[in-house]
């Protein structure tokens, strides 16, 4: 079977956006599923969202986890008993995004390891707020890292940028169809100062739009772009898809 899995830690983000996310799936995936939640709090979560902790990232006392947690979704904790034991294709979804397109063929696309390729980057980096794999395979993405932390560190900002470099390096990265993960700001936004009187739209063929930075889904809804220099008009599109 199918499994979404989604991650919430911390506090940024509420309930409200894994219970988004759950409702969205629902109604853009017709294959069998599995809905997963790693967390370390699961309050007000719905009901047919199945929770389990946040396995460790095992670092050494003081060292930072922000920027690096996804890369637990790699960790056997998940597919032995005791856990959620993950089996067949796992697609990792981002809480914040929006779906706006049926996501079949995110379990149909052939390859080891899908991820979307990096819109701002220009080389092989992925962004990681949709990817997907197969329970059980690349252990060794967090085996590497815990025992090359420091050297991975320096030489990368974030895990999606290690988590590519380290597939990439075994030929076992693919990208999406590039229209089917859109961002918010480079490809929904119209430029300047288009933007200041043309409202954001669903470029054709979006399947998933990302909201990476500023705005949030909330606040693009609603016309508030997080930098002043980035005028976003009110998007009822939003409103319509993200609940």
């Amino acid at each position: 079977m199918a499994t979404i899995l989604c991650m919430k830690w911390g506090k940024k983000y509420g309930p409200e956006y894994v219970n988004r996310l759950h409702s969205m799936v629902s109604r853009h995936l017709t294959i069998p599923y599995r809905f997963v939640c790693l967390t370390d709090d699961k309050t007000g979560l719905n009901a047919g969202i199945e929770t389990f902790p946040i396995p460790s990232l095992e670092l050494p006392a003081g060292a930072p986890e922000r920027g690096w947690t996804k890369l637990v979704s790699f960790s056997p904790a998940l597919t032995t008993p005791g856990g959620p034991e993950l089996k067949g294709d796992i697609l990792f979804l981002d809480i914040d995004i929006v779906i706006v397109g049926n996501m079949d063929s995110f379990f149909q696309q052939p390859g080891d390891f899908l991820i979307i390729r990096d819109w701002q980057k220009g080389d092989y980096t992925g962004n990681s707020s949709v990817y997907r794999w197969r329970a059980g395979t690349y252990p060794d993405v967090l085996e590497y890292f815990r025992t090359n932390l420091d050297a991975v560190r320096k030489r990368h900002r974030n895990e999606q940028e290690f988590l590519t470099a380290h597939l990439s390096a075994q030929g076992k990265v693919s990208y999406w169809p590039e229209t089917w993960c859109r961002s918010f700001k480079k490809h929904c936004v119209k430029y300047f100062p288009f933007s200041f009187w043309q409202t954001p739209e669903i470029p054709e063929g979006a399947k998933i739009v990302v909201f990476h930075g500023l705005p949030n889904p909330p606040d693009a809804l609603v016309g508030r772009s997080g930098k002043w220099y980035r005028r976003v008009l009110p998007t009822a599109w939003i409103g319509e898809n993200w609940k």
